[in-house]
C-alpha cells in the first residue's frame, strides 16, 4: 500500500481570491432571496415571535412600542436575521466548497458528518428556545412581577432578548460538535473528558449563569441538556476514534 501523501490542487492566489468573491457572492444571494419572502411576512414573523410571551401575559395585555420607528424596523431587523438562519446551510456549504479542495479523502469524510450535525444541532436548539425555554421563563416572569405592575414590554427589547437566547441555545447545542473536535484533533483524549466530568458540569452551569436570565429555573433548562449533550459528545467520539485507524489507510 501505498504512503505517499495525497496530492491536493493547487491554485494562484488569483485564482482563490475569485472563488472565494464567487462563494460569498452566492451566499449573499441565498439571504437575499430568503429575506424577500420574510420582509414581506415579517409582521407575521414577529406574531410568532412574540406567541411565548403574549400566552402568559393577563388577558388585555400586550407589547408595546416606545421608539417612533420600532413599528417597522423591529420586523424588518426579525425578517432579516429569520433569512440569515435559514440559509445558513447554504452559507455553511459555500464555506465547505470552498475549504474542501484543501482537505485529504479522510478529513473531508471526517468534516461533512460534522457540518450536517452542528446545523442539525443549531436548529435543535433553536426550536428547544422556542417551545420549551419561553413558555417556562416567560410565565415564571409574569408570575413573580411585584402586585400594581404591569407587563408590558417593548418590542425592541423584546426581539433583543429572544435572539439572544435563541443564539445561546443554537450554540450551545454545538457541545458535541466541540467534544468531537477536540478528541479527533488530539487536543484531549476522550479518557481525560470522561474523567473531567465534575469540572465540566461546573463549567457548564456557570456558562449557563451567564447567558440566561439570572434565575435558577433559566439556567438548569440550559444547564442539563448541554451536560446530556456533553456526554452525547464523549460516545460520539469514542465511535469514530474507533473507525479512524481503518480509514487512517485511505490517506
Amino acid at each position: 500500500m501505498s504512503t505517499e501523501p495525497e496530492p491536493l490542487p493547487e491554485g494562484t492566489l488569483i485564482s482563490h481570491l475569485l472563488e472565494l468573491r464567487t462563494r460569498l457572492m452566492r451566499a449573499f444571494l441565498a439571504v437575499i432571496v430568503v429575506f424577500v419572502p420574510c420582509a414581506i411576512y415579517a409582521n407575521e414573523l414577529f406574531e410568532f415571535l412574540a406567541r411565548p410571551l403574549i400566552a402568559q401575559l393577563p388577558a388585555g395585555s400586550s407589547l408595546i412600542a416606545t421608539g417612533v420607528t420600532s413599528p417597522f424596523t423591529t420586523p424588518f431587523k426579525l425578517a432579516f436575521m429569520v433569512a440569515l438562519v435559514i440559509a445558513m446551510p447554504i452559507v455553511l456549504y459555500q464555506i465547505w466548497a470552498f475549504v474542501a479542495p484543501g482537505l485529504y479523502r479522510r478529513e473531508k469524510r471526517f468534516a461533512r458528518p460534522l457540518l450536517v450535525s452542528s446545523i442539525v444541532l443549531f436548529y435543535c436548539g433553536v426550536a428547544f428556545a422556542y417551545w420549551v425555554v419561553f413558555p417556562v421563563i416567560f410565565r415564571f416572569f409574569v408570575a413573580t412581577a411585584p402586585r400594581g405592575v404591569a407587563v408590558m414590554t417593548d418590542i425592541a427589547n423584546y426581539m433583543d432578548f429572544v435572539l439572544m437566547m435563541v443564539l445561546s441555545f443554537g450554540v450551545a447545542f454545538e457541545v458535541p460538535i466541540a467534544v468531537v473536535l477536540l478528541v479527533m484533533t488530539g487536543l484531549v483524549s476522550v479518557e481525560k473528558l470522561g474523567s473531567a466530568r465534575g469540572y465540566v458540569l461546573i463549567g457548564i452551569f456557570v456558562i449557563a449563569a451567564l447567558l440566561t436570565p439570572p434565575d435558577a429555573i433559566s439556567q438548569s433548562i440550559m444547564a442539563v441538556p448541554m451536560y446530556l449533550l456533553y456526554e452525547g459528545g464523549i460516545i460520539f467520539a469514542r465511535l469514530m476514534r474507533r473507525g479512524a485507524p481503518r480509514e487512517d489507510a485511505d490517506r
